[in-house]
């Protein structure tokens, strides 16, 4: 050996020890650092924030939450899309204008099946924010004509969850769930020092929602997760059964074997928009659209001709399935 490679060597062992050691403090930090867990109230729903911090950011992570809720809320009379739903001038925000934009894209991605001027709709079949009695003919045909109201509810919880899996990451955090009204964002691994395992619940008549039988577990690590479904929300009348996913192209309950369809993707806002979306095209229109992106994954939950259940799922959210 010359005397330039020992010297070279001389100068790469320090640094390589130097580099072990950094590395076995940054892993002994990230294991001693404790776990926050968040809970509260938003959007008319329930939330659950955990990550790996020594600091507690509630305060912070709720007033992203607020900052969502003043643009999208349909239980605030003073959010943009009220304000906006009552013929007020608003000027739009970035965030109203993001949300706006994603909403236009999978509207065409969809062809039309994800529509966020559905709610006079949603609520003149009784769902919704207004209780309305099942509407005429006559009524459904005029209100598919009048697309001036606003609604971002089968979005704004995902687009909530990525928004504070946003300050989360500002703030350094590697580990982390993030879950609105089951919207979730995860990234890293939990306090358990595994992937993050999210369950679907099994579909059935449980308007209630007392009913907690899981379908699967899927282990979700770095992606966003949302699911819709119409077995929560629905009414029997004259011996049939109305969900409240609406096609915004007839202006009727969907009236197809799907029962739930939860969707993993980059984004927890695209998730929620395409979940909301397959539940209104049915399994084999929603099989079409994730041919053309296949950077969405799907867990469909169908009811078989026989009257029980079974599940299709993408290819490649095989090895998601953890039971």
């Amino acid at each position: 050996m010359d005397t330039k490679q020992k010297n070279r060597l001389m100068w790469q062992v320090p640094f390589l020890v130097l580099l072990i050691i950094g590395t076995v403090l940054i892993i002994r930090q990230q294991q001693s650092e404790p776990y926050q867990h968040n809970k509260g109230f938003v959007f008319g729903t329930i939330y659950n924030v955990t990550y790996q911090s020594s600091e507690d950011l509630q305060a912070e992570i709720e007033a992203e939450m607020k900052k969502v809720d003043l643009e999208f809320s349909m239980y605030n009379d003073s959010s943009t899309v009220a304000r906006l739903n009552r013929g007020e001038m608003v000027k739009g925000s970035a965030m109203f204008d993001e949300l706006f934009q994603l909403s236009q894209t999978i509207n065409k991605e969809t062809d039309g099946a994800f529509d966020i001027t559905v709610a006079p709709l949603v609520n003149a079949w009784g769902f919704g924010f207004k209780h309305e009695q099942m509407p005429t003919p006559q009524q459904v045909d005029s209100l598919l004509k009048i697309r001036d109201q606003l609604d971002f509810s089968a979005i704004a919880k995902g687009f909530g969850s990525d928004v504070v899996a946003r300050l989360l990451r500002s703030h350094g955090i590697q580990n982390f769930m993030v879950e609105i009204g089951g919207e979730v964002v995860t990234q890293g691994i939990s306090d358990k020092r595994l992937p993050w395992k999210i369950g679907v619940t099994k579909p059935t008549d449980d308007s209630l929602s007392v009913s907690g039988e899981l379908q699967t577990v899927l282990n979700v690590t770095d992606i966003a997760m949302a699911t819709s479904g119409n077995y929560r929300k629905f009414y029997y009348k004259g011996g049939r059964k109305y969900a409240h996913t609406i096609d915004p192209k007839t202006g009727y309950p969907v009236q197809h074997s799907l029962l739930s369809a939860t969707v993993l993707a980059k984004d927890c806002a695209v998730a929620d928009a395409y979940a909301t979306a397959f539940m209104v095209l049915g399994m084999d229109r929603a099989k079409e659209v994730l041919g053309r992106h296949p950077e969405l994954m799907a867990y469909f939950i169908f009811a078989t001709p026989e009257g029980g259940l079974d599940v299709w799922f993408s290819p490649s959210m095989k090895d998601k399935i953890a039971e």
